[in-house]
């Protein structure tokens, strides 16, 4: 894990921070923020337990950002989105989401990012390193066109595994029904969250 993040008293720290220091996790920079690299099992331990079971990743520091058309309406931020990532977005019906590009004037790669309708508007997921400049280019290029609204104070966190659909729908049963790449509100012990059935780190 290889980063130029500022130094220790200049990062910033996502919303389970408190939870990691009490759970012992070891702290290091990434992306500006501090982050848990790993608990008092070891990697080991967590990296066995995940492939077997499931294991939860704080991964709060990306770039949650809501994309929304002054009409309300999810197809019309499709439109504008679509003059930036070479992906259909407009066809994307709600609750669903897919994988995309951002793409400088010369067809170069900026970032890769997930985008998801949400009816009214869309949701889009970027990466940590690269977010403050994807947020730019989206205000920038959109201007008038869509508001964007990131997301700071917003926790994201990924559940992967083998029990993670069993896990989850045990505290929420809809979630069982998802398929991949759905993307859908859900009530998790009385909190209203996003859920969404993505990745392309490995296995659901």
């Amino acid at each position: 894990m290889t980063d130029t993040a500022p130094s220790t008293h200049e990062l910033r720290h996502t919303p389970l921070d408190a939870l990691h220091r009490r759970r012992g996790a070891r702290m290091v920079p990434f992306a500006g923020y501090a982050m848990p690299v790993q608990y008092p099992a070891g990697i080991l331990a967590e990296h066995l337990h995940t492939r077997e079971k499931a294991g939860l990743f704080d991964v709060s520091h990306m770039g949650q950002i809501v994309l929304r058309a002054p009409s309300g309406q999810a197809e019309d931020a499709a439109r504008a989105l679509e003059t930036l990532v070479p992906a259909d977005i407009v066809a994307l019906p709600p609750g669903r989401q897919r994988y995309a590009l951002f793409t400088d004037a010369a067809g170069g790669i900026l970032d890769d990012l997930m985008v998801s309708n949400q009816g009214d508007h869309l949701f889009l997921v970027v990466n940590a390193a690269c977010k403050a400049a994807d947020e730019a280019h989206l205000r920038t290029a959109l201007a008038g066109r869509c508001t964007v609204e990131p997301l700071a104070d917003h926790a994201l966190i990924a559940l992967q595994g083998p029990k993670a659909e069993a896990g989850l729908a045990a505290l929420a049963p809809a979630v069982a029904a998802m398929q991949f790449m759905d993307s859908r509100p859900v009530t998790i012990l009385g909190e209203s969250c996003l859920v969404s059935r993505s990745g392309y780190t490995g296995e659901d």
